[in-house]
């Protein structure tokens, strides 16, 4: 609505909009009827139809009536000329009737509110209510006769509704972007090997999103070379860093944690943790702080990847007395500082990793994320965390692959996302061209399980692509020989000359002559032990199988696209059909950045596709799949 037609229609003396940048328009009336104007019609409406951090200002001669927009509500505030004043918040919802929670006059009188008036502009009248609904930067008024693109208040036919306008920052915990810096509430999450790769991070963080950077099975030096690269183009933009839980090699942990401290990297995402570390503790707590406001400072953000509550929880909780204090005996933490660990929770994002690619439990999301989300809010309240001004952020992964997926984990109060294994398409990330193709002809159910190579002897499972690979087959076959028998010469010969002949393509005793000399390397104890032990020198020399079919996916050595070990869930099928026969279906348009704005952009556009059916609009069948949006 221009402000001229404002003024007139809320018989305002004055009417001024101010900008969310700070710049300002005014346009006078003859004012003299804004109480009775606002009376007759609520402000609702026209809270609605302002954007977060815009301001409308109406004055007459008696009143001044100001409406501040935030993210989900509007706070309205009411100055008399004689002096009484009035605050309240007045809700912009989506799907709920904008209707001021009290008119003017009733902060004097006690008058009930009434439904607002709509007159349609001639020639607005939305004809494809699809793609009206899927543009998310234009609100639609909803009345009894139709869904309009503009009109004025005041008089005419009642207003249903209003269907606002949504961007990508509008989705998920506002904190979320207000606490580390960016967009929206958005990851790229740590794919390991590398391929959640060091342009993958560049690329999110230069357009205003945080990606995690795959440093699980790398090693440390080429860890640090990456991590010099992030930070030099960077700087002081968000990026992350994995921590993979390394139970079988702790001091891996321990080095990578140094790594990170040393370069200091602020995001570190902590994923297939079974329980918490020293490492993980020291990387939280370094730089504990109080300001002089009293406000304790934690400068290391950890992201937990979880998908069972009893992992979760100790996330949510400070860190355990017997770890804190195993930090200060080793010269990480001052007494100070272990002080302080008690009042902060390890990590403030937890995420819920469900049906997901390479480790996961395969958990539904729909019983894993409202599980964390009770948990969240009874440590929440136990530890008394809204007093001291922390809020622990549940976010959403697994099985994200296409708006609508986004839309059902924010629908049920998601406070972030985090997608991995469609970005395994993507122009940036670390792994062949061979492995990117075979993944784009992927449909949801071309995924299998099959033993994890660094948690092989526990019997963890990874999930893998399974259209085109027999790393699944192959690698269970291996793990179901380590159970039946206590060392490879107890092999029944001809099992073991299948194996060397279609697995390793060479004999086992040539393998571990490899193996041994990469073990005496990195870690002689192992073997000490595998000498001392033959069914752990069998486990090293499966292993090598296991960590070296990742290694020819991600060169892309063809002889060995049998065994490629592609970690995959089934959201890849899923993206893979929905950006089907669009400009995203081919692997150079898929940039890390353009899939993450297609998939916020087509969430987005579902809000409103859910408030127009709250409003009781009769909706077309193609509005619950917008197609992939550009930048």
């Amino acid at each position: 609505m221009l402000l001229e037609e404002l003024v007139t229609t809320y018989g305002a003396s004055r009417v001024a909009w101010l900008a969310a940048d700070g710049s300002r328009t005014e346009a006078a009336g003859v004012g003299g009827g804004l109480v009775a104007a606002v009376e007759a019609q609520g402000v609702g409406a026209l809270a609605s139809s302002l954007k977060v951090g815009e301001t409308l200002v109406l004055e007459d001669e008696t009143v001044v009536l100001s409406l501040i927009r935030a993210a989900k509500h509007a706070r309205m505030r009411v100055e008399w000329r004689d002096g009484p004043t009035y605050e309240d918040q007045i809700s912009v919802v989506a799907g709920q009737a904008p209707l001021a929670s009290k008119p003017l006059s009733s902060t004097v009188t006690g008058t009930p509110s009434k439904v607002p008036l709509f007159r349609p502009v001639p020639g607005s009248v939305v004809t494809d209510l699809a793609a009206a609904l899927h543009d998310t930067t234009t609100p639609l008024f909803v009345s009894e006769s139709g869904v309009y693109r503009e009109g004025t208040f005041g008089a005419g036919e009642p207003l249903v509704g209003l269907i606002p306008s949504v961007s990508v920052g509008d989705l998920g915990a506002r904190s979320f972007s207000e606490t580390h810096g960016v967009k929206a509430a958005y990851v790229a999450g740590a794919m390991a090997g590398g391929i959640a790769s060091a342009d993958l991070v560049i690329a999110m963080g230069q357009a205003g999103f945080i990606g995690f950077y795959g440093a699980g099975g790398l090693p440390v030096e080429v860890v640090e070379k990456d991590v010099v690269r992030i930070k030099e183009a960077l700087g002081n933009t968000p990026a992350g860093f994995n921590l993979l839980h390394n139970p079988v090699e702790p001091k891996v942990e321990a080095d990578t944690v140094a790594l990170f401290l040393k370069h200091d990297c602020r995001f570190v995402s902590a994923s297939a943790f079974m329980t918490l570390t020293a490492a993980i503790v020291r990387y939280r707590l370094t730089g504990i702080h109080k300001t002089q406001a009293g406000r304790i400072v934690c400068p290391n953000a950890v992201f937990a990847k979880v998908s069972r509550a009893e992992v979760a929880e100790p996330f949510m909780r400070p860190a355990p007395r017997a770890l804190v204090e195993q930090c200060v005996t080793e010269g990480w933490l001052t007494q100070a500082q272990a002080a302080l660990a008690a009042f902060v929770p390890m990590a403030e994002d937890i995420t819920a990793e469900a049906d997901s690619g390479g480790h996961t439990d395969r958990r539904p999301l729909v019983v894993l994320l409202p599980t964390l989300q009770r948990l969240r809010d009874r440590v929440m309240s136990e530890e008394a965390y809204a007093e001291r001004g922390i809020a622990l952020r549940i976010g959403a992964a697994g099985g994200i692959g296409d708006p609508q997926s986004a839309h059902g984990a924010l629908a049920m109060g998601a406070d972030y996302l985090l997608t991995g294994s469609i970005n395994q398409s993507s122009v940036e990330a670390g792994t062949s061209d061979l492995v990117k193709t075979m993944i784009s002809a992927a449909g949801m159910a071309d995924v299998a399980q099959g033993p994890a190579p660094d948690m092989f002897e526990m019997g963890a499972h990874v999930q893998v692509l399974s259209r085109g690979s027999m790393y699944a087959q192959r690698a269970s076959r291996l793990y179901d020989l380590y159970k039946r028998y206590p060392s490879m010469d107890a092999i029944p010969a001809k099992d073991r000359e299948k194996i060397e002949r279609t697995f390793f393509k060479r004999s086992l005793d040539e393998v571990w002559v490899g193996t041994e000399a990469y073990w005496r390397e990195r870690d002689p104890a192992e073997v000490e032990r595998a000498n001392a032990d033959p069914r752990h020198k069998m486990a090293l020399t499966f292993r090598w199988y296991l960590g070296m079919t990742s290694r020819w996916a991600r060169m892309g050595e063809v002889d060995r696209k049998r065994d490629f070990q592609i970690w995959c869930g089934p959201s890849m099928g899923s993206f893979n059909d929905w950006v089907a026969d669009s400009w995203l279906a081919p692997l150079p348009a898929r940039g890390v950045v353009a899939i993450a704005h297609a998939m916020l952009s087509g969430a987005a556009a579902l809000v409103r596709v859910e408030a127009a059916r709250t409003l009781g609009v009769v909706l077309p069948v193609n509005v619950n799949s917008p197609a992939p949006q550009r930048r």
